[in-house]
């Protein structure tokens, strides 16, 4: 990064990981959009995302608007979620993010991306970047997503194991990596996002500028919604996941609030409690997952003047 493009702003998107419950993000994201008057590839230098949040991330980034993004939700994300078995599931994935993506590698993203996934022999993460400006060391043999295709990357982050299948890559430099849903280790990427603008692009945590959007807090859906699911006796284990995944959420957020306190950012992902809104990941009901969208909206409603002092 130049000395005058560090003094400028750097604006990060973050967007959590949630399964279907990306809907809640895509209902934020239509606000924000519409609020900046063009796509969010052209307002934001990073745009972080885990699992659902990489599939939404990487699609802003090829420059697709929340509109289209959104479109292609309703047509793909219930199928996947109404598969039974893990390899169906898998499956339903792989055929997802195939035809949406098209072949396209991060060198073909407009702004920077972060794509979080997990390794599952060495537990460690494995994050797909696009430029090497957001390289931690080892700049000499970086390439952009280490060459894996974004389909790829984003089937990684987004297989929730044991739900889904483990997801093999295979690197430009010829490694052949195992890799399971980013959630496992940053949920909630926002920290992730953070080092890269400050430790590896050099900007002053008081220069950048964070959106951080959820996928919401809702009750646990009742056993009969499993009812004709061949899983079924995995209940509790669905709900392990669930609550694994949102304590990771939470203890991210706690950590950037107290190691980057200075840096401004606004969060958005709010709690529901009405039995009617029960649900998670594995929603496949698009009027539920519609009502998701609409609750999105509403909670960019309610921090508005907040977003618009950030993003100004």
């Amino acid at each position: 990064m130049t000395a005058d493009q560090i003094k400028k702003p750097c604006r990060i998107l973050s967007l959590d990981g949630g399964g279907a419950k990306g809907f809640y993000s895509l209902g934020v994201l239509r606000e924000v959009e519409a609020m900046l008057g063009s796509k969010l590839c052209d307002h934001f230098d990073l745009i972080f995302g885990t699992s659902t949040g990489s599939i939404i991330a990487s699609l802003l980034g090829l420059g697709k608007s929340v509109g289209e993004i959104a479109a292609l939700y309703e047509s793909h994300v219930p199928t996947v979620m109404r598969e039974k078995s893990k390899t169906a599931k898998s499956a339903a994935l792989r055929a997802l993010a195939d035809e949406v993506f098209m072949g396209a590698s991060f060198a073909d993203m407009k702004t920077g991306i972060g794509v979080v996934a997990t390794r599952w022999i060495i537990e460690r993460p494995m994050i797909f970047k696009t430029h090497i400006g957001q390289a931690h060391g080892r700049s000499n043999t970086f390439s952009p997503g280490f060459g894996v295709a974004v389909s790829d990357a984003v089937q990684a982050s987004c297989s929730a194991y044991p739900f889904f299948e483990r997801k093999t890559v295979k690197t430009d430099k010829g490694d052949v990596i195992e890799l399971i849903d980013g959630g496992y280790c940053a949920n909630n990427p926002t920290l992730y996002a953070i080092a890269d603008a400050t430790c590896a692009l050099g900007y002053e945590p008081s220069n950048v500028r964070v959106l951080s959007v959820g996928v919401g807090v809702y009750p646990a859906p009742k056993q009969a919604w499993y009812s004709t699911m061949r899983w079924a006796s995995m209940l509790m284990s669905v709900q392990l996941l669930q609550k694994t995944l949102e304590i990771n959420t939470q203890s991210m957020d706690q950590l950037r609030h107290i190691l980057f306190q200075h840096v401004p950012t606004v969060r958005i992902s709010d709690t529901f409690e009405q039995p009617e809104m029960a649900t998670d990941l594995f929603e496949h009901n698009l009027q539920k997952l519609n009502i998701l969208r609409q609750r999105g909206s509403e909670s960019f409603g309610r921090q508005e003047n907040d977003l618009r002092r950030l993003l100004a």
